[in-house]
């Protein structure tokens, strides 16, 4: 690769030279350590004699911006940037909208200090120690072979063909969604499957309705995007579906297993939503982010199984059956929007990275996808339990689970008066991450209460850190 270096002319050619080089080490566009090129090369590269780009280097290092390794070459020295300057302050155009994108704000996007504390509790992390790694780097070295196989285009928008047809096979398998490889968008995780399906439907000033409490980047990403985002309350039942306001155009729910209260719709709310839906012309998302781990109870109907009209929207994700690192997911799209979707899938990114979707696409071929879901299933069914029978126990007096049946995450909601923050921030203190609820609340007041995610901690942590918790909230009084 060559040097940037622009040299006007035939005059004071090594003082351009040591200008322009002096300037970049400054600014940091070279780093420290940064080796350059031998001064035969550069002068070659240049155009110049290489008396010239010796002279240069020469008053470079006696600047002490330059540093030479015998048998090794010349370095940007350590200490020599100072950083880039900053830019001069302008007026923008545009700087209403860059203020509006600034002030968001993003609950989940920097959960720090999440994930530092010995005891985990964050929600929709699965365990670490449980990816696959072995067979996953077969199914990458798979992919690798496929690579040099190819032609050196770019692919389908849509997602390659093996990886769409593993999904429909997996997904109408274990959820019993209609779909063949055809219907299917892969995608970078499921956010990006709901902006997809938000770019197409969604003008501003559009009415979308969503769960109230419900999943933040979802409200933040329909909102941007112009809609008028109305909360729609849930109860022990899911959606209630009689307070969805005429003129919406799209409804995201989460019916398996609600984020982030974990309730699962029941199947009189499903019907009546199918109905609401027809009846306001509007796609429903279902968000299907988590439910292959379920623990009790009978499977219930994904609501794209019951739709008979061509208007649920059935996203899928795999960052938490096997990790979020993958950024894949997929989105099965009705007959009146994949067309839409594949077109804005190609001019937003044109497609998915093939190297990953071969890996998965044998993944799930080979069978790997499966008994991975089976071995977490097992490890998170202890988990849940170990944590309800705490709840029902020592704990009962400050909190009472709401009962869930999948997922990797529950929630606690207070019997008492009892201050989250003050929790929240002593529990830290004794190593023990919390999370309220209180940041999935958005057009309602919050209910004081707890995420619980348990896919991030182990179940010989479960007691000790438990133990912490209860013993700060006797310290709380």
């Amino acid at each position: 690769m060559e040097l940037h270096v622009v040299i006007e002319g035939d005059k004071d050619l090594a003082g351009q030279l040591y200008r322009q080089l002096k300037d970049a080490i400054r600014t940091g566009r070279l780093a420290a350590g940064e080796k350059l090129p031998p001064s035969r090369l550069l002068a070659e590269q240049l155009g110049l004699s290489r008396k010239t780009v010796s002279e240069a280097y020469a008053r470079l290092s006696f600047d002490r911006l330059l540093t030479a390794r015998v048998g090794s070459g010349t370095f940007v020295a350590e200490g020599a940037a100072r950083g880039p300057s900053p830019a001069a302050a302008r007026s923008l155009a545009g700087s209403a909208m860059v203020e509006h994108w600034r002030g968001m704000n993003t609950p989940l996007r920097h959960p720090a200090p999440a994930g530092s504390a010995r005891y985990e509790y964050i929600g929709g992390a699965p365990a670490r120690d449980l990816f696959p790694h072995a067979d996953w780097r077969r199914c990458v070295l798979h992919a690798l072979r496929q690579g040099t196989r190819s032609r050196g285009l770019y692919g389908d928008a849509e997602g390659l063909h093996e990886l769409r047809d593993g999904i429909a096979r997996h997904v109408s398998f274990s959820r019993g969604v209609r779909c063949g490889a055809a219907d299917i968008l892969v995608t970078n995780g499921a956010q990006q499957a709901l902006d997809l399906i938000a770019r197409v439907l969604v003008e501003p000033g559009s009415t979308v309705a969503m769960e109230e409490p419900g999943y933040p980047p979802a409200r933040q990403l329909l909102g941007a995007q112009g809609a008028k985002v109305v909360g729609v309350p849930v109860d022990r039942e899911g959606l209630v579906v009689e307070r969805i306001p005429d003129g919406t155009r799209l409804i995201y729910v989460t019916p398996a297993h609600q984020f982030p209260l974990g309730v699962a719709m029941s199947e009189r709310r499903r019907k009546a939503l199918l109905a609401r839906a027809d009846e306001l012309g509007a796609i429903v998302i279902e968000d299907d982010y988590d439910s292959e781990f379920r623990y009790e109870g009978r499977p219930a109907d994904s609501l794209q199984s019951m739709d008979e009209r061509g208007l649920v929207a059935f996203v899928g994700t795999f960052s938490k059956t096997l990790s979020p690192d993958l950024r894949l997911g997929y989105l099965v799209a009705p007959p009146a929007v994949l067309e839409a979707v594949g077109t804005a899938k190609h001019l937003t990114d044109w497609h998915t990275s093939t190297q990953a979707q071969w890996a998965l696409a044998k993944f799930i071929a080979d069978g790997n996808l499966n008994r991975h879901v089976r071995r977490c299933h097992a490890v998170y069914a202890a988990r849940r339990e170990r944590i309800v029978r705490r709840f029902a126990d020592d704990l009962s007096p400050w909190f009472e689970l709401l009962p869930v049946t999948a997922g990797i995450h529950m929630a606690a909601v207070c019997r008492r008066e009892i201050d989250i923050g003050q929790l929240v921030a002593l529990a830290r203190r004794v190593d023990v991450g919390l999370y309220p609820l209180a940041p999935f609340f958005h057009f309602s007041p919050p209910r004081p209460g707890l995420m619980l995610g348990f896919g991030a901690i182990d179940e010989a942590d479960i007691d000790p850190s438990l133990d912490r918790v209860r013993d700060v909230l006797l310290q709380m009084g």
